[in-house]
């Protein structure tokens, strides 16, 4: 348990910009950092280089060598910080990493930083069928499944935080006045005013976990409002 403690102070502190200070305070803190921003969302990754026209398995030995170049050859403590996005600069340098080095490297014996990755490749392949119909760029569909990854992120935690979230989840998205408060009340044995502050609790809990979730994807907490802005025009289709 004390383990686990520790896992979770150690997210809830972490930026993509410690790896700009890896060399000069902790490698192994910023590199398990980076591990778990990679673990989370690597699926948009993966199915932007299966829309490039590549095959299953070489989709998969291109993200884990691009995740062990990155790291391997120290690019990441050389990042850009200015872009701010964790979610740009990951795509930029698979660009450059597909355009420039994936011939020598996607073969390699995966190991060193990519091993800390657990790929499932057939989760990441859900949907892809459905693409042919969408007229959308891989640049757009990889902002949409950026933020899909996301918010399934902040469900998740909710899931693991709240007792009762499978009770109220249905009402995250459900616009106030479409919320049937003495209908919830009388199925679940309760007031209506405790069912109006459930859902108000619940609702306040998503907003702050989400901002939060996002921060750690920026440079700046300045930047928080406009990234929402940006991820829900993806979720929409804008």
């Amino acid at each position: 348990m004390a383990a686990e403690r520790s896992h979770v102070s150690l997210f809830a502190t972490t930026r993509w910009t410690l790896v700009g200070d890896a060399g000069a305070e902790d490698p192994a803190r910023a590199r398990d950092g980076l591990a778990e921003l990679f673990r989370i969302y690597w699926p948009p990754l993966y199915r932007y280089v299966r829309r490039l026209g590549h095959g299953e398995h070489d989709a998969e030995d291109l993200v884990q060598g691009f995740f062990a170049h990155l790291w391997e050859g120290q690019s990441l403590r050389h990042a850009d910080v200015d872009r701010g996005r964790f979610r740009a600069f990951l795509l930029g340098s698979l660009k450059h990493y597909l355009a420039n080095e994936w011939r020598h490297a996607h073969r390699q014996k995966r190991g060193g930083f990519a091993t800390r990755i657990s790929i499932d490749r057939r989760d990441a392949e859900t949907g892809l069928a459905l693409d042919p119909a969408d007229p959308r760029s891989p640049d757009a569909l990889y902002d949409l499944e950026w933020a899909m990854a996301l918010l399934d992120k902040v469900l998740a935690d909710l899931e693991a935080e709240e007792e009762d979230f499978a009770r109220w989840k249905q009402f995250l998205g459900m616009g106030s006045s479409r919320i049937a408060y003495a209908e919830i009340a009388e199925n679940f044995g309760m007031t209506e005013g405790a069912a109006r502050v459930a859902v108000h609790r619940l609702r306040k809990r998503y907003r702050h976990r989400l901002r939060e979730e996002i921060s750690r994807t920026l440079v700046s907490g300045d930047l928080v409002d406009e990234e929402m802005q940006a991820l829900f025009a993806a979720l929409s289709g804008q």
